[in-house]
């Protein structure tokens, strides 16, 4: 089983304010994009030199940047390190280092995998749990999972790396809003044991994922063959450059995380307030359960605040942070006045209902 719609099709993902505009041609501008697990307030760009956008990146920057993201992120060394141009492009590579056979990819979760193991050659199927992997040679998942935030335990997950391993197979961790979890959770630092690969991701919290910088971290020689794989200069040299003093900035992270939680701590009060059930999330985004999700989407929408819906799951609704005080101020009232109309709308149900003669 692959996605909806065949490996041909563009998925639907979060981000695309040109099919916002589309679908609700008289929102007002600008339209709010909440429909991301993005960092609105992104890492600070620093000035560069026309020299860094003129050349090639130099090897001993790559290195560099290498050794940096190890630290960053806990692998044992650079050499586990794989830099490229974003972690999607790595999926498909990722998912072909193990032989075509059975792949299992997490449901729900990030559709993407399913369909670079599919690409790769891979007969998919989804599930539910760790422990529904069955035969499979490639498991691919997302932890925290895309788009509930649910965590897997270090012990599980490891317990299901020596499964695959007995048999050739291979792990493949989505780590993309591991910045966020504990971290404690990461899988970076077991990547030396053959069959474990970690992505993460350098766009959702720092906030950059137009600049397309993400990782790869894996044993050395595999490493190598995803290196070998992308080919060189897979990264351009602001990337580069970005990547290498953003992922040192200890400070800004450290401050950046705890600003995160309180925003996402923010955003609860509110959804709840509003009488939504948070099903989910990381203090990127949040996640709600409501039987009126098409409604609220509609009704955001005209407002200009793009949310992101899900076609298998017609009951959630994901919610990103506001990017600045206007952006709350317009989430509140177009919460607000839903509220409101839905509660006249309940109020006229229960009027219109035939009164019971006793």
């Amino acid at each position: 089983m692959i996605p909806a719609g065949g490996m041909d099709e563009p998925l639907v993902h979060g981000g695309d304010l040109d099919a916002a505009r589309r679908l609700f041609p008289d929102a007002p501008e600008p339209f709010i994009d909440l429909s991301t697990g993005i960092n609105p307030d992104p890492y600070p760009l620093p000035r560069f030199s026309a020299d860094v956008y003129a050349r090639l990146p130099d090897p001993s920057a790559l290195d560099a940047l290498a050794a940096i993201a190890a630290r960053a992120y806990g692998a044992p060394a650079a050499a586990h390190v794989v830099a490229a141009p974003g972690t999607q492009i790595l999926l498909p590579l990722v998912a072909g280092l193990a032989p075509p056979g059975h792949a299992v990819a997490l449901a729900p979760g990030y559709p993407e995998h399913a369909r670079a193991a599919a690409f790769a050659g891979h007969k998919v199927r989804f599930a539910r749990d760790l422990n529904a992997c069955g035969d499979a040679g490639l498991v691919m998942i997302a932890n925290p999972n895309n788009p509930d935030g649910k965590l897997f335990g270090r012990t599980a997950l490891l317990a299901l790396a020596n499964e695959l391993r007995r048999r050739g197979g291979i792990l493949a961790v989505d780590e993309a809003f591991m910045d966020v979890g504990p971290p404690e959770a990461s899988l970076a630092a077991e990547v030396s044991c053959g069959n474990i690969v970690v992505l993460r991701s350098f766009g959702k919290f720092f906030g950059l994922a137009g600049l397309r910088l993400g990782f790869a971290l894996a044993a050395p020689p595999v490493a190598a063959r995803l290196r070998a794989a992308l080919g060189p200069w897979a990264v351009s040299g602001p990337a580069v450059a970005v990547g290498a003093k953003a992922l040192a900035d200890s400070v800004w992270i450290e401050q950046t995380r705890h600003r995160l939680a309180e925003a996402a701590t923010r955003l609860d009060a509110v959804l709840a307030g509003s009488g939504l059930d948070i099903v989910g999330g990381t203090s990127l985004f949040r996640v709600v359960h409501t039987a009126t999700a098409r409604e609220l989407f509609d009704h955001l929408g005209r407002a200009g605040i793009w949310t992101r819906a899900f076609p298998d799951n017609a009951n959630w609704l994901r919610f990103g942070l506001p990017a600045n005080t206007q952006a709350w101020r317009r989430l509140n009232v177009a919460m607000a006045s839903f509220v409101g109309r839905t509660s006249i709308v309940r109020d006229r149900a229960s009027t219109d209902k035939p009164k019971t003669l006793s």
